[in-house]
């Protein structure tokens, strides 16, 4: 096997034990970028605080690294958040909507927005958008922390939302540019 296809194929191991919360905090645009930089030893295994501990364990049962503790400089192990916006203070901006990695916000352009919770991922990445700090964390996984506040369903599910935000994305680029064409 090609070293190049090697990679890939490491990478996708990877990928399939990260949580998948696309929170970036890796140092990474998606949880893809973080284990293909793993995959090219880029990246060390232990940047992902959605992960935890046994993320890192995980990672380094995949790649026969060392274990190493969570570097802090990527946040800590916590437990798992949701996201909910105060509806009360929303404007509908749709900065939320627009950086949400996987279509948990729902809402339209001058009307109030909520969060589908089952979906949120907590990944906080409509906190730091929100004009008016209306968007706010609840804690729903208690004391549990890492994979044990992340189940793997959670993760499939969430998995399967960001790739269906990015096929959505690609194609209202193109309609896009089609319409960008005829002008």
């Amino acid at each position: 096997m090609s070293t190049g296809i090697a990679k890939q194929v490491l990478a996708k191991k990877i990928l399939a034990a990260l949580p998948q919360t696309q929170c970036t905090r890796c140092g990474y645009p998606d949880c893809e970028g973080y284990a293909i930089a793993i995959a090219a030893g880029d990246a060390q295994i232990n940047q992902c605080p959605p992960g935890g501990a046994e993320g890192v364990a995980r990672l380094a049962s995949i790649t026969g690294k060392a274990i190493l503790p969570l570097n802090p400089e990527n946040g800590l192990e916590a437990p798992r958040f949701v996201a909910w916006i105060d509806e009360d203070w929303c404007i509908g901006c749709t900065l939320c909507i627009k950086a949400c990695p996987v279509d948990a916000i729902v809402g339209a352009n001058k009307k109030m927005h909520t969060v589908i919770e089952a979906d949120c991922t907590g990944c906080e990445l409509c906190i730091p958008v929100c004009p008016l700090d209306c968007i706010q964390l609840e804690n729903v996984s208690g004391t549990k922390t890492g994979w044990d506040a992340w189940p793997q369903a959670l993760s499939d599910k969430a998995f399967q939302a960001y790739e269906a935000r990015k096929v959505r994305l690609e194609r209202l680029a193109g309609i896009e540019a089609a319409r960008l064409n005829q002008l």
